[in-house]
């Protein structure tokens, strides 16, 4: 891959979410919706916070499921905002940059919004219709936007395929969807999104579904773009390595919310948040005869309806601590790891002891599990887990385990939904950041469960 090139110069404020929040309500089963009952709501972005300037490059990197697509369709009007406030600088001459809330715009002004703001989807063969011709398709948004027509519109595609590498551009108007490489798609859908001249290109993964042959030439197309169209990117990926090459600054998205956001350069050479490290150490290394240690998280991203109690990362975090937000359902996720180790009769036997863990299910800070007969004997099942792994992350948030009448009752420490702060040349947001760690303001869906 090319040396990343020298950071453009910067401008002022162009683009801000301000709280910005995106949920989706669950539908439940026929019951449920004659009863009016709701399924619960999916946070797919929560709470983002970020400012987007004039000619840098944003990357917004996360795994699948973080929230970063929803967040760059919310950018452009095509989710719908639940809350915040996203608002768009748009330049004019004299220097001034009239505020538009983009996440107040009715369809008629989000259509006249297209022309400053535009997408480059992931994949390039579902983005063109397989039944329009290549000029028809990069031409369309001149058409719609009555901007061109005739052969005014047919000399502004042509230019729009021969800037993007599509030369001679004559061979490749005549051409349809089918008749392209995956590369060749992708460049005709850049063309496509840049022929109204826009200020901001929101790309979603634009290489993601290309050969690894043609994805350095598609980024250095497009920071050529950059360079000579004067525009301002965010860079959606799931690719820290690209990300490296292409970003100016990069913002770290875990289940809805930014947890790290920085230059480039910072966030490689000192990651803070230890979900950054993971992400880091999970780049392929080239090199074949270089071990590289792979400690990535456990486990699997937790459900956006329902998430963790305090930080979100905690129930994967090698690094968590006694604040994080430990709670019931990391109870549960530690008694069902204990029993694959065992044998099936031990399962039985400690499983009838526990009763239903369902009880676990509803997230609490405090828990009664077992009955008071059998009191000891839970106990005893929790210390033997406790034993098998003392460093298990979760023990730190646990205050008290006690026999009752009722059976044993597990007290988790009070947690907290760390906030992005300063340290250093970044943002992140870690109870482990700055130390001392400080009391964060609960969200307040947390004190609902208990405390």
């Amino acid at each position: 891959m090319q040396t990343k090139p020298e950071p453009a110069v910067v401008g002022d404020d162009l683009i801000e979410m301000s709280e910005l929040e995106v949920h989706y309500e669950l539908r439940g089963g026929t019951l449920s919706r004659l009863l009016g009952v709701g399924a619960g709501t999916v946070k797919a972005v929560d709470g983002v916070n970020v400012t987007l300037r004039r000619g840098e490059v944003l990357g917004v990197v996360g795994e699948s499921g973080s929230g970063k697509t929803t967040l760059g369709r919310a950018l452009l009007g095509l989710a719908k905002s639940t809350r915040g406030t996203i608002t768009y600088r748009k330049p004019r001459a004299g220097g001034e940059h009239p505020e538009q809330v983009v996440s107040k715009m009715s369809a008629r002004e989000l259509r006249e919004l297209r022309t400053d703001l535009q997408m480059v989807f992931q994949d390039p063969h579902a983005a063109l219709n397989p039944s329009m011709s290549i000029e028809t398709a990069v031409g369309h948004p001149l058409k719609i936007h009555g901007i061109a027509s005739g052969e005014e519109l047919r000399k502004r595609v042509a230019a729009a395929l021969e800037r993007v590498g599509l030369s001679p551009a004559e061979q490749f108007m005549r051409k349809y969807p089918s008749d392209l490489s995956g590369g060749q798609k992708q460049r005709a859908v850049i063309a496509r999104a840049i022929i109204l001249d826009p200020e901001v290109l929101v790309a979603d993964e634009p290489v993601s579904m290309l050969d690894a042959s043609v994805r350095a030439k598609i980024l250095q197309l497009m920071l050529d773009l950059k360079a000579d169209l004067g525009l301002t990117y965010v860079y959606i990926t799931h690719d820290l390595a690209t990300a490296k090459f292409f970003c100016d600054r990069i913002a770290i998205m875990y289940l809805g919310r930014i947890v790290e956001i920085g230059p480039t350069d910072e966030i490689f050479a000192d990651p803070k948040h230890p979900y950054t490290k993971a992400l880091l150490k999970a780049i392929p290394e080239p090199d074949p005869h270089k071990v590289v240690p792979r400690d990535l998280p456990r486990g699997e991203i937790p459900d956006a309806a329902s998430p963790p109690l305090g930080c979100s990362f905690h129930p994967r975090c090698p690094e968590a601590v006694a604040e994080c937000g430990w709670e019931s359902r990391d109870l549960r996720n530690l008694l069902e790891e204990h029993w694959t180790r065992q044998d099936p009769s031990v399962y039985e036997s400690e499983q009838g002891l526990v009763g239903d863990l369902g009880v676990l299910d509803k997230p609490q800070k405090r828990v009664t599990i077992g009955k008071g007969a059998d009191s000891a004997r839970v106990r005893q099942l929790l210390d033997r887990a406790r034993a098998e792994n003392p460093s298990e992350p979760l023990w730190r948030g646990v205050d008290e385990v006690r026999e009752t009448e009722d059976g044993v009752e597990v007290v988790f420490h009070k947690g907290y939904d760390p906030l992005l702060r300063p340290s250093g040349g970044v943002e992140v947001a870690c109870v482990l950041y700055p130390e001392p760690v400080t009391p964060e303001p609960a969200r307040p869906e947390d004190d609902r469960h208990g405390s």
